[in-house]
């Protein structure tokens, strides 16, 4: 196909247009915009549909196709057809007005209110040219000069005519005299031509629609945000107008808007009133102004639609009703108090009430309040409840009852013994705490009628668990408290809140519970207070959390404590349980679990405070025998305190463990007065290679006294050595100070040795089970905690100290410690072998005998540790130093108990 001089083709098929040149005719594009390829023509009819297109103003030449061109009547702005609205990106929030700071003083709310309409045109891109450029054209619109019509003719004559109305205002059609068209309707033109079909070419009819249609220009100018001409659809309004304008600014009207010769107000077509519209169409050539804003009334409050409004044009006042419409009508259908903040002739700001009679002028701001603002007639029914909810005090509310009218209300686990009617006085407002028996009412007990405002508390299990949690006791004793992050979902609405008010979702960020904090202040200005309570001795174990029924109503937490009574002993969840006055053991005791089947129901203590607290009369403790199980027989009180005891049983409360060479060894209970021999027997007997001389036996209560003698020797160690400093200095002598200074330190390193050395608790014991039948007196006592091991026998002797190899060394049946020494290479040369001892497998010391008169020692057997201490000679003037040896030893019996403990482990 041959391509007109105005289009060059790229690869790829994509067409660009060439600047028109003079004396040449641009030809048809090769593809049509969607790809498809036109068939070849001739270059006549390629001419003929090319004029065409101009004609209609789709293609010129070196333009584009599809794209509009200007008429000639309209000015180069209007280049292009008129495209509907553009989304207009988000844009920050304006500043404040004059107006809307002006109004911002005086009524302070958040945030401040804004005048009411101009947001209505900040929705379109700038620039963009808006009216409605497509859809069905109505019957009553008047056409005009370049409106393209076309007809298309059926019957006889079947074709189709577009044409456009000229600059004479008429339509020239082939084979028919012009028709007038501009200023006239749609209809009028339609029925026109309807008659001049039929006229000139009978059998035929003709059917009228509208093309393109043509382009307006007005001139929108006051206070708008780009005032000028714009183009726009002969179709478009008012409100297109001021929107391709930028819309009307915050200082100007939208009330007395000027179009033409009349006044337009957009507040009934804004607001969405039903009463008779403003006329918003407009004609070619007209102006539009629009005037600084009128006057101006702000209205705030529970109103639908707060905000800043404007009295219609040349009105003075407007009524209270009126504007109040505007504004959505108050929320409350009654029972509204309108409080008018306005002017008086001095310019000060005055306040007055006002009825629905009254007129709004000029700067008056109307705050709309409720007359009273307080709930009436309602219930509250919280904490352990599937979904807190609010009730009417009449009818199925007005008892305990009927408030809790299906018992699935309440989520699993309540306790029963106890809920709370948290009640407001009706004179003073002071609200107070009544308890009730949740158990008994559910169980069809007597009912309790509730008054207007009573918030009804059910509590849960955990919740009355976590009074002899560790953080309770802490605030008990008065110390400073700080919990974790409450758990679970609120329970309640917070205190002094609504009814009906949303709970808080958490607790407080810090993470304390405000319910501690007045129990902190309570426990230490009345230490007595709660007696009952501290006496408990709960473990002080862990931080839990603090329950959210507490956050949401602190004052819960030394109530209860008040009314509770403390349960300890052989009941299976010991703690503080609140009761009401003359409440049955029976329910304490299940809602404790129950007794535990070791208790000894003969010997209950029952320790009870009395009536009248005058100090003069002292506290009642009494023995109980249930061993019928009468408990509903006893009534408790709040305060009381009841202990329940476990039967005797000679079983101890801890287990032993053996090690080593047993046949069985492992973990055994172990009775009152059980001894070694008979745990050796109940673990099988000893394997053949045990070695029972250098049994090991360790026991927590050794151990501790142990470590507490280290610590004492380390300190009375640096005791001695600050004596030796202040000796010196006292003296004032240089002589031998470095060597004292040495010495000083050397102490100090052994002291922290000291005191980090782990103590073994090893105890001497006789365990070959041969010599406990023969002398029962060395047959030991066993302790709950106990560690026996018995090792496998040994082959070596371990040397240290001062030494030249030390070491351990093959086991040579009747070697002394002489020979020992000297197979590890000899005593070194500050070595002080008169000192030196031997730790024999069964954990006791005895001299060495390497002295010049103690013949080598005695034999020495496998397993022993043979110690060789340095010559303390260099300090003989410190007696503390010479003191240490003792000292090591120890430290070197728990080292070889901890390791073969160790070896025994592996």
């Amino acid at each position: 196909m041959i391509l007109g001089p105005a289009y060059a083709q790229q690869p790829g098929g994509a067409l660009l247009s060439a600047p028109s040149l003079p004396g040449t005719v641009p030809g048809l594009p090769p593809a049509l915009p969607g790809g498809a390829a036109i068939p070849s023509l001739p270059g006549g009819a390629q001419q003929d549909i090319l004029q065409r297109l101009l004609d209609a103003g789709a293609v010129a030449p070196g333009g584009t196709p599809g794209q509009p061109q200007p008429s000639p009547m309209t000015p180069p702005a209007a280049a292009l057809a008129p495209q509907p609205p553009v989304a207009r990106p988000a844009q920050p929030d304006e500043p404040l007005s004059p107006a809307e700071a002006f109004f911002a003083a005086r009524l302070p709310v958040t945030p401040p209110l804004r005048q009411f309409g101009y947001d209505s045109f900040r929705s379109t891109i700038p620039g963009a040219t808006t009216g409605v450029g497509f859809g069905a054209v109505p019957e009553d619109y008047v056409l005009g000069r370049d409106d393209e019509v076309v007809l298309n003719f059926r019957g006889r004559a079947r074709h189709s005519v577009s044409a456009r109305v000229n600059r004479e205002g008429q339509l020239i059609l082939p084979d028919m005299q012009p028709v007038p068209a501009a200023g006239r309707t749609l209809r009028d033109v339609r029925d026109d031509l309807s008659a001049r079909t039929a006229r000139d070419f009978p059998g035929s009819e003709v059917f009228v629609s509208i093309g393109q249609l043509r382009q307006v220009a007005v001139f929108v100018g006051g206070e708008v945000a780009r005032p000028g001409m714009v183009v726009l659809s002969p179709l478009a309004t008012v409100l297109d107008a001021l929107m391709s304008a930028g819309g009307p600014r915050r200082t100007g009207s939208l009330r007395a808007i000027r179009v033409g010769n009349r006044s337009v107000d957009l507040y009934p077509v804004i607001a969405g009133e039903g009463g008779p519209q403003p006329d918003l169409r407009i004609l070619e050539g007209e102006r539009i102004l629009v005037p600084p804003v009128g006057a101006l009334v702000a209205i705030g409050g529970e109103v639908s639609r707060p905000g800043i409004y404007e009295l219609p044009a040349r009105a003075a006042t407007q009524p209270l009703n009126t504007m109040l419409s505007l504004a959505g009508e108050a929320l409350r259908p009654s029972g509204n108090r309108f409080l008018l903040e306005t002017t008086d002739s001095e310019g000060r700001r005055s306040f007055r009430e006002m009825a629905a009679r009254d007129a709004l002028r000029r700067g008056d701001a109307l705050m709309v309040q409720p007359g009273v603002d307080a709930q009436a007639g309602g219930l509250r029914l919280s904490g352990h409840v599937g979904t807190p909810l609010t009730r009417a005090s009449a009818g199925r509310g007005a008892s305990l009852r009927g408030l809790i009218s299906d018992p699935r209300m309440v989520r699993p686990d309540p306790y029963i013994r106890m809920g709370l009617i948290w009640r407001a006085e009706a004179r003073t407002r002071v609200r107070r705490l009544m308890p009730f028996d949740l158990g008994r009412l559910l169980a069809g007990g007597p009912d309790v009628r509730l008054q207007e405002g009573d918030e009804v508390i059910l509590l849960g299990l955990s919740d009355v668990q976590w009074l002899a949690s560790p953080a309770v006791q802490r605030a008990l004793r008065g110390e400073g408290v700080a919990t974790a992050s409450p758990a679970g979902a609120p329970t309640g609405t917070p205190a002094g809140a609504p009814l009906g008010a949303p709970a808080p979702a958490a607790a407080p960020m810090d993470g304390e519970c405000p319910a501690l904090t007045q129990l902190v202040v309570a426990a230490r200005s009345a230490p007595q207070r709660f007696a009952h309570a501290r006496a408990a001795g709960f473990p002080d174990y862990g931080t839990t959390p603090c329950p959210q029924i507490f956050i949401d109503y602190p004052n819960l937490l030394a109530f209860l404590l008040d009314q509770s009574v403390l349960l300890l002993g052989e009941v299976r969840l010991p703690g503080l349980y609140p009761v009401m006055d003359g409440t049955s053991m029976e329910a304490v005791l299940e809602a404790a679990g129950q007794v535990t089947d070791t208790a000894d129901l003969a010997s209950i203590e029952l320790s009870r405070e009395p009536a009248e607290q005058t100090g003069s009369i002292p506290l009642n403790r009494t023995t109980l025998d249930l061993v019928s199980r009468n408990f509903a027989a006893v009534r408790l009180s709040p305060r009381d305190a009841l202990r329940i005891p476990r039967g005797f049983t000679d079983r101890e409360v801890g287990p032993v463990t053996v090690m080593g060479e047993f046949l069985r060894p492992g973990v055994y209970d172990i009775r009152r007065g059980e001894r070694l021999s008979e745990l050796i027997a109940r673990a099988g007997g000893l394997t053949p290679q045990a070695y029972p001389y250098g049994a090991i036996l360790t026991r927590e209560s050794v151990r501790q006294r142990q470590q507490d003698g280290f610590d004492r020797t380390a300190r009375e160690l640096e005791q001695g050595l600050m004596q030796v400093a202040a000796g010196q200095a006292v003296a004032g002598t240089r002589a031998g100070t470095s060597d004292i200074g040495g010495a000083i330190s050397a102490g100090r390193e052994m002291a922290t040795a000291l005191r980090q050395a782990r103590a073994a608790g090893r105890l001497v014991v006789e365990a070959n089970p041969v010599v406990l039948a023969g002398r029962p007196e060395l047959d030991v006592l066993l302790e709950p905690g106990d560690l026996i091991v018995m090792p496998k026998r040994p082959n070596e002797v371990t040397v240290v100290g001062s030494v030249l190899n030390p070491g351990s060394l093959q086991f040579t049946t009747g070697w002394r410690a002489e020979r020992y020494v000297r197979a590890a290479g000899g005593p070194q040369r500050f070595a002080d072998a008169s000192r030196a001892f031997i730790v024999l497998p069964n954990g006791t010391s005895v001299p060495a005998g390497l002295g010049a008169w103690q013949a080598g020692g005695p034999p020495v057997p496998p397993g022993s540790v043979l110690v060789v201490p340095q010559d303390p000679s260099p300090y003989e003037n410190w007696g503390i130093l010479r003191d240490l040896t003792s000292v090591f030893g120890q430290v070197a019996i728990s080292a070889a108990a901890l390791a073969v403990i160790s070896r025994q482990g592996r």
